[in-house]
């Protein structure tokens, strides 16, 4: 059978984003876990598709970027006014005080969050404050964004909070749509989402000696802002935290960006000011709030509804300047590393993490030892 041409079946990587799905009007694109364990569309029934083309007009990897007037970008230093909010919050908390503000304002707020039973992130629909508390905390893994996406109708209002890829095609999904005015579209500095395999193993490795995992929270204060590259996870028979000075092997190999999706390398088109959001948030690092232990989030509002929203917030607004904001953030994509079909591979054998880890280090020390021999 020949391969359609007017469909997302030519694309040989995306983001994983679900739109094409939400969009095909013939419901006949899925997302499934590719073999490096990642989220991908799939065409489950060919001979149905009339190539309308619309799973590729929405789509934010195989189109250019929505360009951002840089010119009416704000920036902000921003904090949740109430100290629980802000405490258990991974950074300053103004995530949460804007769904909860628009919440109160009839919005449903599609955000992430962690489903232990399924082992995955994943976007969900809230309607409450009591649910919206379930998506605190940043979530280091891919989310599985299909069904919240699927529910959204016209003529109801919504904050959708995701990755900058999930939200540019959002963003093309909605202005196909005519449904632009009704939703607020909030995305964050992204460092790139790592392989389900990677997560995968790491829980199994874990739940060998605590039980089957029932909470996971990938950041927390408990020893401070800026040691919070920790991991806080509860299983069944006992509970397993640490810090990042200590050492976890999840943050070993994400910080090491050795897994992300192949997407994330040099396709990604979202780094520091590029974005299709209204309003981009992350974690203020930097120079300027290096001695507050408390949590601070960096803000950019790239319009006047993303401004507007903020100053009507339960928060501190601090204007500072764009490089304040960005400074500790990721300018340009990483690359990829050469092993990377490798490594991949090695996750879905009985290795353990460590001896894996070990296996890239020897990769890594003989690729500086031959580019030294090169120099000589």
């Amino acid at each position: 059978m020949a391969r359609l041409e007017n469909n997302i079946a030519i694309l040989s990587d995306c983001y994983g984003c679900s739109l094409c799905s939400h969009i095909c009007p013939k419901s006949i694109i899925t997302l499934q876990l590719n073999d490096k364990g990642f989220y991908h569309p799939v065409i489950v029934e060919n001979t149905a598709c009339i190539q309308c083309g619309l799973c590729l007009k929405v789509c934010s990897f195989h189109n250019g970027l929505i360009e951002t007037n840089k010119n009416v970008i704000k920036a902000f230093a921003t904090w949740s006014r109430e100290p629980a909010v802000r405490k258990k919050a991974s950074s300053g908390g103004t995530g949460f005080e804007i769904a909860r503000f628009l919440l109160a304002e009839g919005y449903k707020v599609i955000a992430v969050r962690y489903n232990a039973e399924q082992r995955r992130a994943e976007h969900y629909v809230a309607t409450s404050e009591t649910e919206l508390i379930q998506s605190m905390g940043s979530k280091y893994i891919q989310s599985y964004s299909e069904e919240a996406f699927r529910s959204m109708k016209k003529g109801e209002k919504y904050l959708v909070a995701g990755t900058p890829c999930q939200i540019a095609s959002m963003r093309r999904y909605i202005r196909m749509k005519k449904m632009e005015e009704d939703v607020v579209l909030m995305d964050f500095f992204c460092h790139g989402v790592p392989s389900s395999l990677l997560w995968n193993k790491y829980i199994m490795e874990l739940e060998s000696k605590i039980g089957q995992v029932v909470y996971a929270s990938w950041r927390n204060k408990q020893t401070g802002w800026h040691d919070s590259y920790a991991i806080d996870i509860k299983g069944e028979k006992k509970a397993y935290a640490k810090r990042r000075s200590e050492g976890d092997w999840f943050y070993k190999y994400f910080l090491s960006d050795v897994c992300f999706n192949k997407a994330c390398y040099k396709d990604c088109k979202f780094k520091n000011l590029q974005s299709a959001a209204d309003i981009r948030i992350g974690d203020l690092w930097g120079s300027k709030y290096a001695d507050n232990e408390k949590g601070v989030t960096g803000v950019l509002a790239f319009n006047e509804k993303g401004r507007t929203i903020l100053e009507e917030c339960n928060i501190e607004l601090i204007p500072e300047s764009i490089e304040t904001v960005t400074e500790g953030q990721m300018k340009t994509t990483v690359s990829q590393p050469y092993y990377y079909n490798l490594l991949m591979w090695l996750f879905r054998t009985p290795l353990k993490l460590s001896q894996i880890y070990r296996i890239v280090q020897l990769l890594r020390i003989g690729t500086i030892l031959k580019y030294k021999l090169h120099l000589k």
